[in-house]
């Protein structure tokens, strides 16, 4: 990279939009507040209430987790992008952005082929989902899932690192994505294409077709159950899973797999947007929504937290002020 003629890179975010930029930053920064507390307040439900201490809950803490590495990563730099009209950051930083972003990209998919594996066992396989989905094998499983993000990317980061960058150095993008890196490229990209493919393969491809296969299984059982009210208990159990899967599946083949032939780049921003910032709102959203416990644990939280501020002293002088 020592021979680059590009040393910094502009991302113009939304030069288009500059009427509403105003509003636009307002919705953003509401949306990356909220996802902040959402997924934040998962990770301390789970971690403070016993109910929920089992392998499905954990494993949401390490989607919230994720989640929240991905908007961090991402959406910063966006409003910065809005306020200044484009936002100037150096090559180095750009690929930084795009291993952190990549990383907990495929976190996310792994982590929801784990949370997959384990609804399939408790669906499929009940009588034998306590022996085999132990913590050590749910811990042992996120590791993996961390690791093998984390390790597949780097690979990836130092094979578009190799790349020769000259002339424009200007990424109509709010992001340092993969594409638009790659068109900065003066050097042959047929051979980072094809590594790519292969390093995708283990963390993104892969995970989809067992969360496929996963959910076939899961639906043939549910189709056995004789009982209508026996169906719908097996179902809600795996329903914000599944929600969230076709979510995030969904915008990630939009942007990656279909074809962009004649889709304007404010299609693909606002495609973009729908996973980096909208996915990680939408993530705790689903599964506290549907999930008794959670808000079982959240009602008691909030009522004991209640209680302690009522009948703590230090809070006596207050009233007594006023």
């Amino acid at each position: 990279m020592a021979g680059n003629n590009i040393t910094s890179i502009v991302l113009l975010g939304f030069p288009t939009l500059n009427k509403f930029k105003v509003t636009i930053f307002c919705l953003l920064l509401t949306i990356y507040c909220f996802s902040l507390a959402g997924n934040t307040l998962i990770i301390i439900l789970v971690s403070k209430t016993k109910s929920l201490y089992s392998p499905m809950y954990f494993l949401l803490t390490q989607l919230s987790l994720s989640d929240i590495l991905l908007t961090t990563n991402i959406v910063p730099n966006l409003l910065c992008a809005l306020l200044t009209d484009g936002i100037n950051m150096s090559l180095s930083a750009c690929l930084t952005q795009f291993y952190f972003f990549g990383a907990s990209e495929s976190s996310e998919c792994l982590l929801l082929m784990v949370m997959s594996y384990d609804r399939y066992l408790a669906i499929c396989h009940p009588l034998h989902y306590n022996p085999i989905m132990t913590s050590n094998l749910c811990v042992i499983l996120v590791t993996i899932s961390w690791v093998l993000s984390f390790f597949i990317l780097l690979f990836e980061t130092l094979n578009v690192n190799q790349l020769y960058f000259c002339g424009s150095n200007v990424i109509d993008h709010f992001f340092c994505d993969y594409a638009p890196l790659l068109k900065l490229s003066c050097s042959d990209i047929s051979m980072v294409h094809i590594r790519t493919s292969l390093l995708c393969f283990p963390v993104i491809i892969l995970p989809f077709i067992l969360i496929v296969t996963s959910y076939i299984y899961i639906a043939l059982v549910i189709l056995r159950i004789s009982s209508t009210s026996g169906r719908q208990k097996a179902f809600s159990t795996c329903s914000s899973h599944l929600t969230v899967v076709c979510i995030y599946y969904g915008t990630l083949i939009a942007i990656y797999v279909v074809p962009v032939e004649g889709r304007s780049l404010i299609i693909n921003k606002l495609l973009s947007i729908s996973y980096t910032v909208l996915t990680p709102l939408l993530n705790p959203i689903i599964y506290s929504s549907r999930n008794n416990k959670i808000k079982a644990a959240f009602g008691v939280h909030i009522l004991w937290g209640s209680v302690f501020y009522i009948f703590d002293p230090r809070n006596w002088t207050i009233y007594c002020n006023t």
